[in-house]
């Protein structure tokens, strides 16, 4: 066995970090690893050649329901590089846009005045939506989970219009697929913590800095000054196990690094192929390969003058689903470029289209939404499409992801993929390198929660819905 009490963490993402930053605050000795150049994971920047910009792969928010997000922002000091929304904006092809807001009413009350005055549904829209929300809340785990949510939406009657305007909308974005490919309890915890339980769910909040500036030298820094080694361009190639325990990694150069607990914060397809090859047949691992990926593809835009006054605004109808005026929410002051970043989310259509057809049609979409957008020349556009950016919550899919505890006594597993109660999210990853650190903590004989509190369930939630605190998802329930 090792001589050290180190603890190695293989992958510089949300969830590698989180891990990190949990026990290097507590005084152990960590060593993080990176294959890439940056750290972040799929979190980060990388530098547009032609421009010499840094640029996000993919605009990335968080909710107000994201407690361990929020509680890990805080922690290592980089929450005032994001900014709260006070309402959504959703435009319509014509131009006309409605607004969701809170008003001064108690959860679930809150929102319902913004719904009602949505202009791109109709009375009839809004009837089957409110019926939908309420069944949708009511809904108990064991009635819903595996039916795919397009089938449970016909189920309740709720409108052609309901569906292609509200649900559509909402789901793909956050959940990164098709209504069809969506399992119906992860449906419901979208809705339900983030719009139904607490008037703070909803608020989006925004990165006012490139990913790669928020998780680069500001959060490294409080890193390094809690004693965590950072190793970037340090790929590890596999654990070392022997006599049924890891007893440290190999890295690609060759070189070796002894650990008494190793945690594997790596993508869930990478995972399985970091341990020896006479594990890897254990069915921990092949679940894992049955897990498949949603694409999320950004479009960006570089214009000479400003497009649309808004924030950000979600666009109904169309191919582009939500746009962000990075130019307003990182304060920049270039008046030559007005930078706008367009995700599309589950893109897979978009690999039968060129990035000229699609950089055409995202900017058509935008002209006819916004006339200042008419005037506007388009100085440069560019697409990036992450493949593997999410692992796709199909019904069942849930029953795949495995507990943080792998198969070797002192193997954690961290990443959004393992069982975390949450969805593919930025709170999923931070809760899964918490859950991790637990699970070491334990090992040495030191029990402790590091898991945050979810958002209080409204009394007013609790009476009309049936909301409870015990029918939201907790970390390992999955």
């Amino acid at each position: 066995m090792p001589e050290t009490d180190r603890v190695i963490i293989v992958g510089g993402g949300l969830a590698g970090l989180a891990a990190a930053a949990a026990l290097g605050v507590r005084g152990l000795e960590v060593m993080l690893f990176e294959s890439r150049p940056r750290w972040g994971g799929r979190a980060s920047s990388f530098v547009d050649q032609e421009s010499g910009e840094l640029i996000d792969n993919c605009q990335h928010v968080a909710m107000g329901c994201c407690t361990n997000f929020r509680h890990f922002c805080k922690l290592v000091e980089i929450d005032d590089l994001f900014r709260t929304e006070p309402r959504l904006w959703f435009v319509e092809p014509s131009g006309r846009r409605s607004q969701l807001a809170a008003a001064p009413l108690p959860a679930p009350l809150h929102l319902f005045p913004s719904l009602v005055m949505l202009k791109h549904l109709s009375r009839r829209d809004k009837w089957s939506l409110a019926l939908g929300l309420r069944a949708l809340a009511r809904a108990k785990r064991d009635h819903v989970r595996g039916w795919p949510f397009d089938r449970w939406l016909i189920e309740h009657r709720q409108t052609p219009g309901a569906i292609d305007r509200f649900w559509h909308v909402v789901l793909v974005s956050a959940l990164s697929e098709s209504l069809d490919r969506i399992d119906t309890w992860e449906a419901r915890k979208v809705f339900v913590d983030g719009f139904l339980a607490n008037r703070e769910g909803w608020q989006v909040r925004m990165p006012t800095a490139p990913l790669s500036e928020i998780y680069g030298s500001r959060l490294t820094g409080w890193l390094e000054r809690h004693g965590v080694t950072l190793r970037l361009q340090s790929g590890v190639s596999r654990l070392i196990v022997d006599g049924g325990r890891a007893t440290g990694v190999e890295l690609r150069t060759g070189e070796r690094m002894d650990a008494a607990h190793v945690i594997v914060a790596v993508p869930w397809h990478i995972a399985g192929s970091l341990f020896p090859t006479d594990l890897q047949s254990h069915p921990q691992l092949q679940t894992l390969g049955e897990l498949e990926a949603a694409p999320i593809s950004s479009v960006h835009l570089w214009f000479d003058r400003p497009v649309m006054p808004l924030p950000h605004a979600s666009l109904i109808g169309g191919l582009s689903q939500w746009v962000f005026n990075r130019n307003v929410i990182q304060g920049r002051n270039d008046g030559q470029q007005h930078y706008y970043q367009v995700v599309v989310s589950a893109s897979r259509s978009l690999s039968a289209m060129t990035n000229d057809q699609i950089v055409e049609t995202v900017v058509g979409e935008l002209r006819s939404a916004w006339p200042d957008a008419a005037a506007a020349k388009l100085l440069r556009g560019r697409v990036v499409t992450e493949h593997t950016a999410v692992f796709s919550p199909l019904p069942g899919a849930d029953e795949r992801r495995p507990p943080q505890q792998s198969f070797v006594p002192n193997v954690q597993f961290a990443g959004d993929w393992t069982q975390t109660g949450w969805p593919a999210t930025m709170e999923g990853a931070v809760r899964s390198g918490y859950l991790a650190a637990e699970n070491v903590l334990r090992c040495l004989g030191r029990s402790e929660r590091l898991l945050q509190p979810d958002l209080p369930v409204a009394w007013l939630s609790r009476v009309l819905l049936g909301i409870t605190k015990s029918s939201l998802p907790t970390g390992g329930d999955g």
